[in-house]
Formats: structure tokens, sequence, C-alpha cells
């Protein structure tokens, strides 16, 4: 069995992204752990800061129990402040060698927001001192140097990305919903109110989850259809050409050295 970290910027951003994947990891009996860098306490427009991270905490550890994975850690880094310095580097240090993940999954450091590319340059910052025994001394190194993975996005500059796995999800697409659905003051409050859409916002669960469905499954369908070859190299050809939702990740040549048959079999369910 695998240790799997995935490295988001701030809560929700590994459910987005890897949430399906994680999922079906976990079923595994992998041990999954979802680390947020910041702590959130500047996406809302209008609760007060500790309120606002009081909740995000209380949204991650539902997200994780719905997830079914092992652990949501919520870091104390500020949401729209967060930098590469070397304190902060310090901190994800600390959770990476805490958990010794053999698998870290993170953003690309090529991003809209400034939080996510700060992210993925502390995760390259870490993976060679992950085994520096003299850098932060007081926490000792990992037996294993992990390997990395990008997790998939829409930027096409300087280089789109080219994943190597490609994850059906359409199996777990329910379950991704529900544990996106505990983020209720990301999902449902601020980002219809920073991206302008005035739809109403349900107020039954139900309702919520095919609002979410509605909104981020597209996404999900786009990897699918953009990534149609590898699915169908993966799955074969009736099926991979039947997938209607994906999850993509892209091997990062930071970390550990990939063993990228070893690693296909891992994420074949």
């Amino acid at each position: 069995m695998k240790k799997i970290m995935c490295i988001g910027a701030h809560p929700d951003d590994c459910d987005l992204t890897f949430g399906g994947t994680a999922i079906k990891l976990a079923k595994a009996g992998h041990t999954v752990q979802f680390v947020s860098v910041t702590d959130g306490r500047s996406g809302h427009h209008v609760m007060e800061t500790q309120e606002l991270i009081d909740t995000r905490h209380r949204e991650a550890e539902e997200a994780k129990k719905r997830l079914g994975i092992d652990s949501y850690l919520v870091l104390d880094n500020w949401d729209a402040y967060l930098t590469t310095d070397i304190k902060t580097r310090e901190g994800l240090m600390k959770a990476i060698r805490t958990f010794a993940p053999d698998i870290i999954l993170t953003h690309r450091p090529n991003d809209y927001h400034p939080d996510h590319r700060n992210t993925a340059i502390l995760v390259q910052d870490c993976s060679y001192l992950v085994r520096v025994p003299k850098f932060l001394p007081d926490v000792p190194v990992t037996d294993v140097m992990p390997v990395i993975y990008y997790l998939c996005d829409d930027f096409m500059k300087p280089l789109p990305i080219d994943p190597e796995i490609v994850v059906d999800i359409d199996d777990v697409i329910d379950a991704k919903l529900y544990a996106l659905d505990a983020f209720a003051s990301q999902l449902y409050e601020w980002l219809p109110w920073i991206t302008g859409d005035t739809r109403e916002i349900p107020t039954a669960q139900s309702e919520r989850i095919e609002f979410l469905h509605s909104t981020y499954s597209g996404s999900w369908a786009q990897t699918a259809n953009r990534f149609r070859d590898k699915l169908i190299e993966k799955y074969g050809a009736v099926r991979g050409a039947q997938i209607k939702y994906a999850e993509a990740f892209e091997a990062c040549e930071y970390g550990g050295n990939h063993d990228m048959e070893m690693e296909k079999t891992l994420f074949t369910f």
C-alpha cells in the first residue's frame, strides 16, 4: 500500500482536481492525505476572518469524512498572502516529512492564482530538501524520495499539461460531488459571488449537488474528451470511448524518479 499526499493551495483545491481518484485510492486501501497550504481566510465577501478560518477547517474535516480519506490538513498560512519564503517552506516540509508520502500531487507553477503558483514552487523547493537532514533538522527526513505529479488544469502557456495518468471517475462522480458539497462557504457563497454567477443557490442538498454538477462536471468531461486517446489506451476501445468524466495527472521532473509502469498500475482501478 502507498501513501499519497495531495497538496493544494486552498481547502477544496484537491477535492476539485483529485477527489474522484482519492476516493478510489482510499477504497483500495492506500493512505491518502489532503493538504491545504493556506487557511482560506480571504475567500469570502461577507464572513469575518476568524469565522471563515473556522468554517473552512470544519468544511475540510467534513469533506475528509465524505471522501473516506485519512486526513485533511489545513496549514495556517494566510490565504491570498502565500509566499515562498523559508518559514513557509519549513512549514510545508514539516507536513511532508511527517506524513512521508510515496506520491505527492500539486498544482502546476503556471496558474491564474498566486497561491496556486506559490504552492507549486514550495513543493518544488521541498522536493530535494526533503531528504537533506540539516534542513529543518528537528524533523527527521523521509526514507523515500516521493515522486511528484501535477494536477490537471486548462492553461495552455507556456505548455499545456501532458498527463501520463488519466483516471475514469464515472463510478465515483456522485461521491465526489457529495464531498464538494461540504464546502458550502466556498462553492455556494464565495465562488458564485466572485465569478458573478447570478443563479439562485438551492437549499436542499440534492438540488445543491445538482448545482455543483452543472457548474463543475463540464471541466471533468473536458478532461475525458481532451485525453480520450489515453483513456482508450488504458481502458480499451469500448469503455474508453464511453467514459464521461476523468481526472488527469502529469509526472513532474522534481522529486523521485518515476517508475511509470508501477505508477500506472497503482492508478488502475
